[in-house]
């Protein structure tokens, strides 16, 4: 039905435009005379209404808005692009025949027309679908909207641009889609329903935010799979010390109001260190079923220590008023730009490590991931590739391989190819899909894994 539906759309399009652009062509062919050309222009110009106020009557029903609108602006480019061709032919063969059964004067009437016609036909239905596209499309990106409105004028540039645009759109719709129906015929399992809540802890210099979340699209998809998930709330740049209390206070918060007795702890870079100290060092053990970190720098980071051991005095100051100021005004009650840096080396991660021993009523476990080549992950992180590889190996863009492993089970993650795995991916940073790795997915077993475990 979804191939019958797109059919009709496409030859109800050709038809709206083709026939109403050489209308007066056709009514000098046919004589035809009266109320009937008036009808046929006033019926060809409510299809062609209607394909762009409602296309979707023609395609498959999407069971986000938000995907219905990608396809549908999709599917009016695709539109665009077929409809410019065969009109601009199907006119100019038109023309053509005309030019011997008609004087010069009405052959350039009836060229203006076409022209004129066709254009702004072709306008609006480029126009409605690429804003439906640009507003709808999460993977589309800031990148590939610079790209299309920078390659819009420029010939032949603006097909490959308008091509590779469409080709990303709709890998997003399909694999979207997909994962709707997937997790839809999945429901009634609730792989996430873990028998004690989830703690989401934040990595450093990010905040909890109810408008950007740290996790991505991740929460939304657990809480589709039965997951119960809170946030740890700390602040974003502070020492272990300081955010392990706060986390602290935070774990006992939760267990007091909803009576859960424990909750299962996953943390993302310096939370994992955070959550271990409030763990091994303030009482949290008891409240705590397990730790799951994600890409954390448990033996420290190299090229951290070296950065504060190389960099001037008075340039760490300043880059530290900088962020500490800009930290200050997105929540943060007392930033400490240095101290949250200097909790990351390696040096410091050892006199830590030697006073967070693992606590054994808790189950630890930690995951770990790598970018293959430095172009694989955004800015900062294709910067701080080379370096970190310099001093510590593989990595993800800030962790070495080896700082990861901790607890009883370690799992590393890349994919084949050039793309890898960055330190923002493996938290959804920038709601990225790609092949080889779905995190959303990896999230919904991870949490499964706990549930099997009795967590």
């Amino acid at each position: 039905m979804r191939k019958v539906g797109r059919v009709l759309l496409h030859i109800c399009n050709l038809i709206a435009i083709v026939l109403f652009s050489n209308l007066l062509c056709l009514v000098r062919l046919t004589q035809m005379e009266g109320a009937v050309p008036i009808i046929c222009l006033i019926v060809l110009a409510l299809i062609y209404v209607c394909i762009n106020v409602f296309p979707s009557f023609f395609l498959f029903r999407y069971r986000k808005r938000r995907l219905q609108n990608c396809a549908e602006g999709c599917e009016l480019l695709i539109l665009f692009i077929e409809s410019t061709v065969i009109s601009a032919l199907f006119s100019l063969i038109g023309w053509v025949g005309l030019y011997k059964i008609a004087p010069i004067w009405e052959e350039t009437a009836f060229w203006i027309w076409n022209t004129v016609v066709i254009y702004c036909a072709e306008l609006i239905l480029f126009w409605n679908g690429i804003i439906r596209v640009y507003t709808s499309s999460e993977q589309l990106g800031m990148r590939y909207r610079v790209l299309g409105i920078v390659c819009g004028m420029i010939p032949v540039a603006h097909l490959v641009a308008l091509g590779i645009i469409l080709y990303i759109v709709e890998k997003e719709i399909h694999f979207e889609q997909k994962k709707l129906l997937f997790d839809e015929a999945r429901k009634e399992q609730q792989l996430c329903h873990t028998r004690y809540p989830v703690l989401l802890v934040h990595g450093v210099f990010f905040r909890d935010s109810r408008y950007l979340n740290y996790w991505g699209r991740i929460p939304e998809e657990l809480e589709k799979n039965g997951a119960t998930l809170f946030y740890g709330n700390q602040q974003s740049a502070v020492s272990v010390e300081a955010s392990g209390a706060e986390l602290s206070a935070r774990i006992q918060q939760i267990v007091e109001e909803t009576g859960c007795e424990k909750v299962n702890i996953i943390a993302h870079s310096k939370g994992g260190l955070d959550s271990r100290y409030a763990i091994s060092v303030l009482g949290a053990a008891p409240y705590v079923a397990s730790l799951t970190t994600i890409n954390t720098p448990h033996r420290g980071c190299e090229f951290a220590e070296y950065l504060l051991s190389k960099a001037p005095e008075s340039t760490k100051k300043a880059v530290a008023t900088t962020y500490n100021s800009t930290l200050h005004k997105l929540g943060d009650k007392n930033p400490d730009f240095l101290q949250a840096v200097f909790g990351l080396t390696v040096s410091e991660c050892q006199r830590l490590n030697e006073l967070m021993p693992d606590k054994p009523e808790v189950y630890y476990q930690s995951v770990g991931s790598k970018m293959n080549v430095a172009y694989s992950g955004r800015f900062p992180l294709n910067f701080s590739y080379h370096l970190v590889k310099h001093f510590d190996g593989e990595n993800d863009g800030l962790v070495g391989k080896d700082s990861f492993p901790w607890g009883a089970d370690f799992t590393y993650l890349t994919v084949k190819g050039k793309r890898g795995i960055s330190h923002g991916d493996m938290i959804d940073l920038n709601r990225e899909n790609f092949d080889g790795f779905d995190v959303r997915e990896f999230y919904v077993q991870l949490l499964y894994g706990l549930k099997k475990r009795g967590f």
